[in-house]
């Protein structure tokens, strides 16, 4: 694994696009506050950048360097959860602009993966992270299900847990409001 680790960190500090294991389904990933690696992803994806992505970070403790205000309620949403979620912040900052909605939120999700979180925690920098496929086709559900093409247009693919026959699923995204509002998006 720490092999894997540093040529992933030497990608990303590069500028450069990840295929990697999430705790959830695979993504494709690059250092959410560089602008130019961002847009790749879009490229990567066919996805129009007006449909934003999440971000994963290692720690809850990071979350408000990330946006303006954390309502009080995400720090239970967290503590809570039995399975991965995606929290939509307001008030998204520290990021690259066109990772950021355009009503300014961003979702962030807490990696509970051990690579991902070891990845995250070197890189000290949260990480975009998109599934893996071409915007509107089928999320894949493990990494073979993953489409050549996807493989070919990133600059490292991660050499871990390729051959877990498991199927993942994405994760839960809750959006808050300001006032503590709360809007189940997909459970």
């Amino acid at each position: 694994m720490e092999t894997e680790i540093k040529n992933a960190l030497e990608v990303l500090w590069n500028g450069g696009i990840i295929l990697y294991p999430t705790d959830t389904i695979w993504g494709i990933g690059c250092d959410a506050t560089n602008e130019a690696a961002v847009k790749r992803i879009y490229e990567i994806k066919e996805r129009v950048d007006s449909k934003s992505m999440l971000v994963l970070i290692d720690d809850a403790g990071r979350i408000p360097s990330y946006v303006d205000e954390m309502p009080e309620i995400a720090w239970d949403l967290i503590e809570l959860a039995d399975k991965p979620l995606t929290i939509i912040y307001p008030g998204a900052k520290n990021l690259a602009k066109n990772l950021i909605a355009e009503d300014k939120t961003i979702g962030i999700r807490v990696s509970s993966e051990i690579f991902t979180k070891k990845l995250i925690q070197r890189f000290k920098k949260p990480i975009v992270s998109s599934s893996a496929n071409i915007s509107g086709k089928k999320s894949p559900a493990n990494f073979s299900e993953i489409e050549e093409i996807i493989k070919s247009k990133v600059d490292y693919v991660v050499n871990y847990r390729q051959d877990e026959k498991k199927k993942f699923e994405p994760s839960g995204i809750i959006q808050l409001g300001v006032s503590g509002e709360v809007k189940i998006i997909r459970e």
